[in-house]
């Protein structure tokens, strides 16, 4: 069974400086899906979305492909010491 997952869009008109543009477009990626990947980002790094939000605007299927786009930007998983040790313990109650 596929979901799909349907978004309502706004559209932003942006008016760009030549060298602003060359820089987000240089990698020879789109420049409507670099400047959609710089928003989505910086939103996640605010916390203003979730990882499942973030996943789902940027079109990624898994979350492995989202966890690669974030290590590629350097943004990290905020996973703490407590968040481990909720882990391990939920592991040993399932016998994992």
């Amino acid at each position: 069974m596929q979901l799909a997952y349907t978004a309502y869009m706004k559209q932003l008109i942006l008016n760009l400086p030549d060298e602003l543009s060359a820089a987000l477009s240089g990698s020879g990626q789109e420049l409507s899906r670099a400047a959609l990947e710089a928003l989505a980002l910086e939103a996640y790094r605010e916390r203003k979305l979730t990882t499942a939000q973030l996943r789902r605007i940027l079109g990624f299927e898994t979350r492995c492909k989202l966890d690669g786009f974030l290590k590629d930007h350097e943004v990290w998983l905020d996973y703490t010491w407590q968040d481990l040790e909720q882990d391990r313990e939920t592991h040993r109650q399932l016998g994992l």
